[in-house]
């Protein structure tokens, strides 16, 4: 069995917990997640996948049970212990009996204040998290009784980097507000090179800052952010989906990048783009008719 992202809505709202960090966290941290799987493995015993499409960003993955196989593009990893995975590819999760994942899900993590790390440089496989993460902090999330107590935990290790670094780099804060931005205004055809200029620095130093910061680069990380804010809204409310919200100028120019987002060669027996299509389009004839 296999859940896609978009697609199996109930299984991602139900089967995970999940919750947003603490509001001075909210800009490095989309929200922490972990799996409860108990009773669907239960009934599905030789287990299931679940498959995500490209993000911004990327993932810490702390493992609180036994090895699990995560597939990055067309590579699969078997982990036995914990990793740092980029988003910037479509991946999919291999569960079975005994697994249990936690996450924590960065737009940018507060780890770049205290190491001198290029996530440009993390784009193509999953990592050790150790060198991202102190182990002594890994360990205590893992022993942990509860999420809620995980979270905690967490909270109070990144505040704390926040209050020690907090306006030490530039380029974070930059690279976090043109996110905050095009996120909450829609904005996606503001071109770069304005941003750069509002910011008083070159287009280049600016594509650099979002790389060092998001492992992409400036570019691409906004059109990610484009796409999947209309894919989500086109997966749950069709009836409200225009693709002029989201600074499209026609339909196949929508059509092309989301026929381009959704491509995953594993999926099994599904083109997405065609389904999500199908629901817009039924929108439409149904407006029309009126």
């Amino acid at each position: 069995m296999q859940h896609i992202e978009f697609f199996h809505i109930n299984h991602f709202e139900n089967n995970y917990h999940r919750i947003k960090p603490a509001k001075d966290l909210e800009v490095f941290i989309d929200f922490f997640w972990e799996t409860k799987f108990d009773d669907l493995l239960k009934e599905n015993p030789k287990g299931f996948s679940d498959a995500l499409f490209p993000n911004i960003g990327y993932t810490y993955l702390i493992n609180l049970g036994t090895p699990f196989i995560m597939q990055v593009d067309d590579k699969k990893f078997s982990m036995k212990t914990d990793g740092f995975l980029p988003r910037n590819k479509a991946i999919e999760c291999y569960h079975r009996q005994g697994n249990k994942l936690f996450g924590i899900k960065f737009k940018i993590s507060p780890i770049i204040f205290k190491t001198k790390v290029n996530f440009a440089e993390y784009r193509e496989y999953i990592y050790p998290l150790s060198y991202l993460m102190e182990q002594a902090v890994i360990d205590k999330v893992k022993k942990a009784a509860s999420f809620e107590e995980r979270i905690n935990i967490l909270n109070t290790y990144f505040q704390s980097i926040i209050k020690t670094y907090s306006g030490s780099w530039e380029a974070i804060r930059i690279v976090s507000e043109i996110l905050q931005h095009c996120d909450s205004k829609n904005d996606f055809i503001t071109p770069v090179e304005e941003f750069a200029v509002q910011y008083k620095i070159s287009a280049r130093t600016l594509h650099r800052y979002f790389e060092t910061t998001t492992s992409l680069s400036s570019k691409k990380a906004l059109q990610v952010l484009r796409i999947r804010k209309a894919v989500q809204q086109l997966a749950n409310s069709p009836e409200d989906f225009t693709y002029e919200k989201y600074g499209y100028y026609d339909y196949s120019h929508f059509c092309k990048h989301l026929k381009q987002f959704l491509r995953k060669d594993t999926i099994v027996g599904l083109k997405p783009h065609l389904q999500l299509l199908q629901k817009f389009n039924q929108k439409n004839i149904s407006q029309q008719a009126k």
